[in-house]
């Protein structure tokens, strides 16, 4: 996608609208999921003190701005991009400094305003001492740890029915040897151990797959997931499938791929 023009910025008597540092990345889709990267400017941060004023001239410099948004209108006619009086006269898709923790935490939450009055939360971003990220959508964040729980709960049955085919096979070699010897101990019924062994097996079938998410906000487009990529053959499998990736666990600031 060809990257988009930046927009000449007048000069101005606040300091909200600095010379970007460095070149602009390319823009990508609105909506699209990005929470295995961050984005971080080095030259930027070291040029400009990172404050509520500032903070979204640094924000726009990343990938996961919008071109489109009311926020690129008013940068365009010399106001601050994030006045509310002005939003609040405009529809479309915006930008709204939600919390602020100076210098070390902002975040932003992108939002579609049909009104004054009504807007719906898309997207919610934040910039951590730096750095820019992508929050996960919470209906992810669900599925994801759902899906690990089912997971963990599916190889504890494994584990249990495996283990009770092995006291049952050593039970019956052993049964003429160690009759002798039993008779102080409890004695395990070969029959009992095979009615638990199927009884296991069968809620271990049972077990329903991870419920879906909720919807996605509108325009948002969800990365494909290693299971949808993935044949029918290869779900059907006796394993039970991986954990899926935690957006929050797996997929942490600290583990991303810093753009």
């Amino acid at each position: 996608m060809a990257t988009p023009p930046v927009l000449p910025q007048p000069p101005t008597n606040f300091e909200a609208n600095p010379p970007p540092m460095g070149p602009t990345p390319p823009q990508q889709p609105p909506g699209t999921d990005m929470t295995g990267i961050c984005f971080r400017d080095q030259l930027w941060l070291n040029t400009y003190p990172l404050d509520r004023n500032l903070v979204f001239d640094y924000f726009a410099l990343s990938p996961f701005y919008d071109w489109t948004c009311n926020n690129e209108q008013l940068r365009s006619q010399s106001i601050h991009p994030l006045d509310h009086s002005h939003l609040l006269k405009m529809t479309g898709t915006e930008y709204m400094l939600s919390e602020v923790m100076e210098p070390h935490l902002f975040v932003f939450r992108k939002q579609k305003r049909d009104s004054a009055e009504k807007v719906t939360p898309m997207l919610t971003y934040y910039v951590l001492d730096g750095s820019i990220y992508q929050a996960p959508q919470l209906c992810s964040v669900f599925a994801a740890r759902v899906g690990r729980a089912l997971y963990y709960i599916s190889k504890a049955f494994g584990t249990a029915a495996s283990k009770l085919e092995k006291i049952g096979y050593v039970d019956s070699e052993n049964e003429g040897d160690a009759s002798e010897s039993k008779t102080g101990k409890e004695i395990i019924d070969f029959k009992e151990v095979k009615r638990i062994d199927h009884i296991l097996a069968s809620l271990q079938r049972k077990l329903p797959p991870a419920p879906p998410p909720p919807s996605f906000p509108e325009g948002y487009v969800p990365q494909p997931t290693t299971e949808e990529e993935k044949g029918p053959e290869t779900q059907q499998g006796g394993e039970p499938q991986l954990p899926p990736v935690d957006p929050i666990i797996d997929q942490g600031p600290a583990k991303r791929m810093k753009f």
